[in-house]
């Protein structure tokens, strides 16, 4: 027996009586089309078995069927989070995953994004946090033609084209719930500067002080880098202050992990003597001891919810109605009331 001829786009347009170009709005689920010829042409192709050939459609769109997580961030869990994600959005789909690693301080960095834009075509593009603060880049990818959205903090751009976290009102909860505790002396780990994100976070932190008639004490604040070193090396200073902090908020898991390790070097208990919160909920958060409470970062939903509006047919009003999946508190055992002796 001879290998089976494979049903063809000529094939599907004759029995379904349009055209190849109608076809090929059905399969790329253009918006242009009548319920009733999407129908007819959908049956056809379920009843003869067609299979569109994705070297074929990505010619005729001129762009390959990839999306691509374009980064600056070093975080390895980040990236596992948001690779997840991403793959999780675009499961059952035509499409792969490309990671594509830039320097946000490159002064080539537009001309390298645009470099890799036209040499690998992606159908769209996630642009991820810090690189995606810079609109001058999502511009970039408009000139280009090619989708991109935005993930951030705070909503960077039309629903369309981002996907944010409430870090502000998050960490204000954080705060909030230490005070709740008892806590006044509280300390606060920054992230590195010149980023949203730190921004926000110290923006919440402040807030929840102001809330519960509380001053910020420049003593308590010190920067960080969101690394498990910078974690060390302010949790250190900290615990050394003759009137040191009964709780630190850190503005990252890796950094409260750092306070945590710097705390037990100076003879602290934790929680007894010091509590502490991050923010992310890594994996690591819930196995060290005692198990960290922490904000949990919704990261992975946020990459599902980017790749999808990437995909979405044009003109798809789904793309515009989720951009904002708010972070929420996770208690653990990190926290107790402050100490009264």
């Amino acid at each position: 027996m001879g290998t089976p001829i494979k049903p063809t786009i000529n094939d599907v347009a004759r029995l379904a009586q349009v055209s190849k170009k109608t076809v090929s709005r059905v399969i790329n689920k253009s918006p242009l089309l009548s319920d009733k010829t999407r129908k007819r042409v959908e049956s056809v192709i379920a009843e003869i078995g067609y299979v569109p050939n994705p070297q074929a459609r990505a010619l005729a769109l001129r762009r390959n069927f990839i999306v691509a997580a374009i980064h600056d961030n070093p975080n390895a869990q980040f990236l596992v989070n948001v690779q997840q994600g991403m793959l999780e959005g675009i499961a059952g789909t035509d499409f792969g995953l490309m990671v594509q690693p830039v320097d946000r301080n490159s002064p080539t960095i537009a001309a390298d994004i645009r470099d890799f834009i036209e040499r690998q075509r992606p159908y769209g593009v996630v642009l991820l946090p810090p690189i995606s603060e810079k609109p001058e880049l999502a511009q970039l990818c408009g000139d280009l033609g090619v989708r991109y959205v935005r993930m951030g903090s705070v909503k960077l751009d039309t629903a369309e084209h981002t996907v944010s976290s409430n870090d502000r009102e998050a960490v204000r909860r954080a705060v909030s719930y230490l005070i709740e505790h008892g806590h006044t002396r509280i300390g606060l780990i920054e992230g590195p500067e010149g980023f949203t994100s730190p921004r926000e976070r110290r923006a919440g932190f402040e807030e929840a002080l102001e809330a519960a008639g509380l001053k910020v004490d420049p003593a308590l604040i010190w920067p960080g880098k969101y690394t498990f070193e910078s974690g060390v090396t302010a949790g250190q200073a900290l615990v050394e202050l003759k009137n040191r902090p009964t709780a630190v908020f850190a503005c990252n898991d890796e950094m409260a992990i750092g306070v945590m390790i710097a705390a037990r070097r100076s003879g602290l208990a934790i929680p007894e003597d010091l509590s502490i919160v991050g923010f992310d909920d890594t994996p690591l958060s819930s196995h060290v001891w005692p198990s960290l409470t922490t904000v949990h970062w919704p990261i992975v939903d946020m990459a599902r919810t980017a790749a999808r509006k990437l995909i979405a047919p044009e003109g798809d009003k789904e793309t515009g109605a989720e951009w904002l999946l708010p972070s929420s508190l996770v208690e653990r055992d990190s926290v107790v009331k402050p100490n009264s002796d």
